[in-house]
C-alpha cells in the first residue's frame, strides 16, 4: 500500500491551527491547489460523514468524505470519495501538534492508498509535494503569528 508524508512547523499556537484545520470546508482558505469547496450540509462541517466538493485549481473536481475528527488529539481524518486520481482506498490524515518549546505547532499529513503499482511512486510523490507541502506552506501563511 503506497503512502506520503509532509509535515511543517507553523508560526502559530497549536489552538489556531487545528481551529484552521478542523474546518472541514475551509479547505479553499489554505490550501493553493484548491479553487473552491462546497460541503453537502453546510450546517455540520465538523460532523463524521460530511462530504466536500472540491473544486481544484487545474479545472478538476474531488469528492471527499470526513471520516474522523478528534478535538482531544487534533486529528481529522478523510477519505476520497471520487476523484480523477486512478486510487482506491484514500485515506488521510493531518495532526496537529503542540511544539511547547518554542509554542509553534506541528503540523503531520499523512496518506496511504491503494493503486497499480506502476502509479505508485508518482501518486506518492504528487499527494507528497504538490498536494500536503504545498498546502502546509499555505496553512502556515494563513496561520502566521504577526
Amino acid at each position: 500500500m503506497p503512502e506520503a508524508f509532509a509535515g511543517a512547523v507553523i508560526p502559530a499556537r497549536a489552538t489556531t491551527v487545528w481551529r484552521v484545520v478542523r474546518d472541514f470546508g475551509g479547505l479553499a482558505t489554505w490550501q493553493p491547489a484548491v479553487a473552491g469547496c462546497v460541503l453537502s450540509d453546510a450546517e455540520a462541517p465538523d460532523r463524521v460523514g460530511c462530504v466536500r466538493t472540491l473544486s481544484m485549481a487545474d479545472g478538476e473536481t474531488v469528492v471527499e468524505s470526513l471520516l474522523a475528527l478528534d478535538d482531544h488529539t487534533r486529528s481529522l481524518t478523510y477519505g476520497i470519495v471520487s476523484s480523477p486520481y486512478p486510487v482506491q482506498s484514500y485515506r488521510a490524515t493531518m495532526r496537529v501538534l503542540p511544539v511547547t518549546a518554542t509554542d509553534e505547532t506541528f503540523v503531520g499529513w499523512s496518506v496511504d492508498f491503494d493503486c497499480d503499482r506502476s502509479d505508485a511512486e508518482e501518486l506518492s510523490e504528487t499527494f507528497r509535494s504538490d498536494i500536503f507541502a504545498a498546502g502546509l506552506r499555505g496553512l502556515a501563511e494563513l496561520c502566521r503569528t504577526p
